[in-house]
């Protein structure tokens, strides 16, 4: 067999098994025998870059590019349901379906809501073509790119399927909760605010500007609507079973009924078993399954008259508030958190709520010794959503409690006074600042607190940033508590003696961890510019930053007026970068870094190709090269100051077009006027 139809033979199999493994759950073949046959096509594919699919296995794992999201207008207009909270409601939805369809005879289809962000799946010839978020029901954005790295939703149905030859298929993308604890575990350790449910987690991850982040949470989708000519037949529930067999992930928990005592049924037992199931769910949605039936009874402006959403009740209870403590996360962040006496609730015992910021505080007007309710829904971090009523009949007034407004980091407040935000940081003392559009309060004392200095090692040494793999937000707490280090710098002064613990006398874990450091000196001026934690200076602007200005020296005598000229540097980060050099400690503690001989400024090699020629320029690659990979094409863009991005739009400069270039991407250029570059004339540009 020739490396082409192995090729296709791989990606043929491979989808196979990514569909047993995902959404079957029932593998026919180990996690090494998967990755084995995976490597043997990422091979292949790399000694035939002309057989470039986005739609190959080996695509999921997603790419550090920047995607900026193109506008989509929906073929059909993405309608929201009606939502309800009371049965009263449902039993009026029953009765108007059946008025409305003259007293036939009917069935509903009873299905989960999934608690995740809506996704509309285009699929032409059995291959996933377009991925569309809800948007505002008219347009949404194309996040196709995202969506590819979801591995339980079908990147080419198999071959010789009854499925037709263009069909939409409409979803929610959901974030599991053994992912959703995953990612607050990790985003805890370093002290970045959690999410409050799987939702919020869901749809920030899904409209993520690097698709390798997607690949990383782990998201799911479970589908519910198909759309199209040519479907299978009439019946909702018979088309999404044709659906799960072409193989998409389709709820096992559907059920058919055509009673209403049969809604209820299905409603009362997913109100407490939903508890098990892995992913968040927040009610019941009934849908007529009829397709002629549900074109009969039609639409209103804004949801279809054939279906509802019945949504389960957040559950409450009541308990007295204690105290408040305010908490310092690794990033400046303060939290209010409040403590109260145990109750049951959602089948937990909780103690602890957060009062999320200054803002919610200050609208519940709470004051320590209120009775308050205590809801834990669909968000897992429980929260205080108001006070108990009849409200608490005594409180203490401000002035008499005055005395306990800021207090040491972790006391509490005196009984019955108001609790007011503090103004200071309650670890380090040093006065709170809020930024612009930011909610939260912050400690700016980053080169002081403590929390904040094990945030900023912790980012040092992250894997985009230096990469120092061997340490973890445990070893940086260890080494900060006895006294080894006290900022990033100190890293590079640490000695095989002072880590070597004599009880265990691990010195090859040691010398790993030196060995780590060591070879983080090489790490690119870029990354090292990202990892000193300019705040808001994140990993694409400290790589525009680098570029532009190609030396720490000049990042950190730039002028305000130089640094906003530079496209995608505001006021805020110039204003921040500014701030950071003007601070004497921060300017020795990057010259330490210097000194133990980090990458101040570009490579040679860098510097040689380095120039302006495409600054603001937004530029698409799309198609198969002869001189130089994609990848190489990519570098020289940025080198040369443009920005690569994914998709067409009105603000894209010009396509650099290799051969097979996609006929929609051709079709998108075309009716935008959007110029099409190929090679030859792209790389005479760099070298005139």
């Amino acid at each position: 067999m020739d490396e082409i139809k192995r090729i296709l033979q791989l990606r043929e199999e491979l989808h196979q098994h990514n569909f047993r493994y995902y959404v079957e759950n029932s593998p026919v073949i180990s996690d090494q025998e998967f990755d084995f046959l995976m490597h043997e096509l990422q091979d292949l594919e790399a000694r035939h870059p002309e057989m470039f699919d986005a739609n190959s296995p080996t695509q999921r794992v997603g790419s550090d590019l920047n995607n900026e999201f193109m506008t989509v207008v929906h073929s059909r207009p993405m309608l929201s349901l009606g939502n309800t909270y009371n049965r009263q409601d449902v039993a009026d939805f029953w009765q108007r379906v059946s008025e409305g369809l003259m007293g036939a005879p009917f069935q509903v289809c009873c299905e989960l809501k999934f608690d995740g962000l809506s996704i509309s799946l285009h699929y032409e010839d059995g291959r996933l073509v377009r991925a569309v978020t809800r948007g505002d029901g008219i347009q949404g954005d194309d996040v196709t790119a995202n969506v590819r790295t979801i591995r339980s939703i079908p990147l080419q149905l198999p071959t010789g399927g009854d499925y037709p030859p263009q069909f939409e298929i409409r979803g929610e993308v959901v974030m599991p909760w053994s992912s959703f604890n995953r990612l607050n575990a990790e985003r805890e350790d370093v002290g970045e605010p959690l999410f409050a449910n799987p939702r919020n987690a869901a749809s920030g991850t899904l409209k993520s500007k690097n698709s390798s982040t997607v690949a990383e949470r782990g998201l799911d989708a479970y589908l519910y609507y198909l759309l199209g000519d040519g479907i299978p037949g009439d019946g909702h529930y018979q088309n999404l079973e044709a659906a799960a067999r072409w193989g998409f992930q389709i709820s096992k928990n559907m059920r058919l009924v055509d009673s209403l005592e049969g809604v209820f049924e299905y409603i009362d037992y997913w109100n407490e078993e939903r508890r098990n199931l892995p992913v968040a769910t927040d009610g019941v949605v009934l849908k007529v399954n009829s397709l002629a039936q549900q074109k009969s009874l039609g639409v209103t402006a804004k949801s279809p008259r054939w279906a509802i959403a019945y949504k389960f009740q957040a559950e409450q209870a009541e308990t007295t508030l204690r105290q408040v403590v305010f908490q310092v996360g690794r990033t400046g962040a303060v939290t209010p958190v409040a403590n109260m006496d145990p109750v049951q609730l959602a089948g937990t015992q909780v103690r602890r709520a957060t009062l999320h910021n200054a803002d919610v505080m200050a609208s519940l007007d709470l004051h320590v010794g209120d009775r308050v309710l205590v809801e834990k829904g669909g968000e897992i971090i429980p929260k205080i959503v108001g006070k108990a009523d009849p409200p608490t009949p005594f409180r203490g007034s401000d002035e008499q409690c005055s005395m306990f407004n800021v207090l040491p980091y972790g006391q509490a407040q005196a009984e019955q006074c108001s609790i007011k935000f503090v103004e200071n940081c309650p670890v380090c003392g040093s006065k709170l600042v809020r930024y612009e559009g930011e909610a939260a309060y912050y400690c700016p004392n980053d080169t002081g607190c403590p929390p904040l200095i094990m945030g900023r090692i912790e980012h040092f040494i992250s894997r985009k940033a230096m990469n120092i793999n061997s340490l973890g937000p445990e070893t940086v707490d260890d080494y900060y508590r006895r006294g080894l280090i006290h900022d990033a710098a100190d890293l590079y002064d640490l000695t095989e003696e002072q880590l070597t613990d004599p009880l265990t006398s691990d010195r090859k874990g040691v010398r790993k961890i030196l060995a780590s450091i060591e070879g983080s000196k090489q790490v690119p001026f870029e990354r090292v510019l990202y990892a000193i934690g300019i705040r808001f200076v994140g990993e694409i602007a400290a790589k525009t930053l680098a570029r532009y200005y190609g030396s720490i020296d000049k990042v950190a005598e730039a002028s305000l007026e130089s640094l906003t000229q530079i496209n995608g540097i505001g006021e805020v980060i110039a204003g921040s970068i500014i701030q950071y050099f003007a601070n004497p400690l921060n300017r020795a503690f990057v010259e330490r870094l210097r000194g133990y001989g980090l990458q101040m400024e570009l490579g040679e090699q860098q510097k040689q190709t380095r120039s302006n020629k495409l600054e603001g320029q937004s530029v698409v690659i799309s198609g198969v090269f002869q001189h130089h990979s994609r990848d190489e094409y990519k570098a020289l863009i940025e080198q040369h100051g443009g920005k690569n991005v994914g998709s067409i739009s009105t603000k894209t400069s010009f396509i650099l077009a290799g051969e097979n270039m996609g006929p929609a991407k051709l079709e998108k250029a075309e009716k935008l006027g959007i110029r099409i570059m190929n090679e030859d004339e792209f790389l005479e540009l760099l070298n005139s």
